[in-house]
């Protein structure tokens, strides 16, 4: 599970990870009155370092600043709202303004309209919240990367640690790998404090810089312990002109199968962010990802639907999706994942690959048929190789339905046939 960058915010604030104040908001009413508190916050002879507001737009991906904002008509917008010209501005998902009323007006630019970056796709993300915060004097060479994953191969988390923090961290990471620091942490003895001094000189700081450093790298490590995160960044971290660290953009993602004892976490979930289908997948218990190509395969076993996607990709076509209806499917529960599938507008064929061990195959030929006959007009093309514990009952349950289904006699065959089917589609 994936929050916003307040979310992240609030979270780092909770465990002293030093953040600025900020304001979220869905509308701009009201929004000066409040930027005035914020301002009040951070009077220039206690904060010198504060100038300013930076505008920023809360979507799931990263790369807001270099993005593009769209209209609803499809135009792309100038920082004044307008469709950008040749010699114009483009807004952009984050901006630095000096005023209230600009931080109100920019604000305005941003709500309801479409944010495209590198990650979102070129479909982009939807603006629905905006975050204001103060600006801050940051010097050169003062933006630091700061990350703490998971290794899946080393079987341990790692720090991640970079004097190149912003915006080009990818390319950083791409073209001049040296300068991104990982050092593993072993889970056992847990933190201590030679992890801090590591991260400090892969930063190249010293003296009470290391010390600020070091703090903060334990902190973001107690809290991705305690929250089940997959991922904790921070990009970046920053020092101002007063010498003040700051975390001043975040990004956490969670396990989503320790959520359970997360509620705190869970209630942050942004629906409205995700992919419908798969909210809706989630919610009838099925593991579903939505991808772009146009052949729907709805198979049961993670490791089978990789297999079958893998197949439908050797024999020239795209899988739309990955969706593992489990090991104790039912007719139900089939149905559920089949009108899934129907939804997704570039489903062009359907491809069934079911190989029933714990799952029955007649169940899953029952939930096909019901599924099929509630949907009217029906005409999509459906393959169906299944193989297994009542696999020839299966069989005679598809035949005996009337309905035009085609039948495959092992994965080969079935992709073959689901690739001639899209095609012809």
């Amino acid at each position: 599970m994936v929050i916003h960058e307040y979310q992240a915010r609030s979270l780092f604030k909770a465990y002293g990870i030093p953040v600025t104040e900020g304001v979220t908001v869905e509308s701009s009413k009201g929004l000066e009155a409040k930027l005035k508190e914020l301002a009040a916050l951070y009077p220039k002879a206690q904060h010198p370092d504060v100038d300013g507001f930076v505008v920023k737009a809360q979507v799931h991906a990263g790369g807001r600043g270099k993005g593009d904002v769209f209209n609803a008509k499809g135009e792309q917008l100038d920082r004044d709202g307008k469709k950008l010209a040749k010699d114009g501005k483009k807004a952009g998902g984050v901006r630095f303004v000096g005023s209230l009323s600009d931080a109100v007006a920019f604000t305005d630019v941003l709500l309801g309209k479409t944010l495209v970056t590198k990650q979102t796709g070129a479909e982009g993300a939807k603006i629905n919240k905006v975050l204001v915060v103060p600006g801050l004097n940051i010097p050169a060479k003062s933006e630091f990367y700061l990350a703490i994953v998971m290794d899946r191969k080393g079987q341990c988390p790692f720090i991640i640690a970079s004097s190149e923090g912003g915006m080009d961290i990818e390319e950083v990471a791409e073209h001049t790998p040296e300068k991104v620091a990982k050092i593993a942490i072993n889970p056992a003895s847990g933190w201590w404090p030679v992890y801090g001094r590591r991260v400090a000189a892969a930063l190249g700081l010293t003296g009470d810089d290391a010390r600020k450093v070091a703090a903060i790298a334990e902190k973001l490590y107690k809290l991705f312990l305690d929250k089940d995160a997959s991922i904790v960044e921070v990009n970046p971290l920053v020092k101002t002109d007063a010498g003040n660290f700051y975390a001043i953009d975040g990004k956490l993602n969670f396990d989503d199968n320790a959520l359970f004892r997360q509620p705190e976490i869970a209630a942050m979930r942004d629906k409205e962010e995700e992919n419908p289908l798969e909210v809706e997948a989630t919610e009838a218990d099925l593991n579903y990802v939505k991808l772009d190509g146009s052949i729907g395969c709805m198979v049961n076993g993670a490791g089978l639907a990789m297999a079958t996607m893998d197949t439908i990709k050797l024999y020239g076509g795209e899988p739309a999706n990955f969706l593992d209806v489990g090991g104790t499917a039912n007719a139900e529960r089939v149905e559920k994942a089949f009108r899934i599938l129907m939804k997704d507008p570039k489903v062009k064929v359907v491809l069934i690959n079911v190989f029933g061990g714990i799952v029955l195959c007649d169940r899953v030929a029952n939930g096909v048929v019901e599924a099929v006959k509630k949907i009217p007009g029906f005409k999509m093309p459906v393959v169906v190789r299944l193989a297994g514990t009542n696999s020839e009952l299966a069989k005679d349950i598809l035949k005996k339905s009337g309905l035009k289904l085609i039948p495959a006699d092992d994965l080969n065959d079935g992709a073959k046939k689901a690739v001639a089917a899209a095609a012809k589609a």
